[in-house]
């Protein structure tokens, strides 16, 4: 069984039922309908190997938003695109992978930010040891963690703080010396809900 179907069959397993899953940084962005944020996609490309990890970007310190953050390729939606096509897109823009060496496994359940976006994750496989290209407008860094890593609960730390008077409750990783957190880690933690069954 390849990779690839190995992940779908994970992600089709209903186990004990359905998972309980994070649909938001916030109570209040649980209501209401998802076309009232803006569309955007993120790749969890997974990479094939003995031992697969995931690909992650660090930000660069000069964007307007989420600056030296760590986080998947993505971004909106652009006019006439589907989630898929548009975490194509965002991948090669951003780190130079070319959407023909991505294998599609299929899109996962759908995040909302509290800055007003509507993310839908969207898991595929890739060859090992690809050489990125990035777009040092937008990219400082690339790495990649394992996947056994991050789908381990007990690397799954929830934190809280205060956010504009408000408390907030989110998760977060650490890796080394990177920091994963916000809504990066909390479609991480849904990815592991839904690939309980990996093994």
């Amino acid at each position: 069984m390849t990779l690839a179907e190995r992940l779908a069959a994970a992600l089709a397993a209903d186990g004990d039922g359905p998972p309980e899953l994070l649909t938001g940084d916030q109570v209040g962005l649980d209501q209401g309908p998802d076309d009232a944020l803006s569309a955007a996609a993120v790749l969890v490309a997974v990479t094939d190997r003995a031992e697969p990890g995931v690909i992650l970007t660090q930000r660069t310190d000069t964007l307007r938003r989420h600056a030296g953050q760590v986080a998947f390729p993505g971004g909106r939606l652009d006019p006439g695109e589907d989630a898929i096509a548009a975490a194509l897109r965002e991948a090669e823009e951003e780190i130079g992978l070319p959407r023909d060496r991505v294998g599609v496994v299929g899109e996962v359940d759908r995040y909302r930010t509290v800055t007003g976006f509507c993310v839908t994750p969207v898991l595929a496989v890739i060859a090992p040891d690809l050489a990125f290209v990035l777009n040092p407008h937008e990219v400082a860094d690339v790495f990649e963690v394992p996947l056994g890593f991050l789908l381990d609960p007990a690397n799954q730390i929830e934190s809280e703080m205060m956010w504009r008077g408000v408390d907030r409750r989110y998760w977060e990783f650490r890796w080394e010396e990177r920091r994963i957190w916000g809504a990066t880690a909390a479609m991480i933690v849904n990815l592991s809900r839904r690939l309980r069954s990996w093994a």
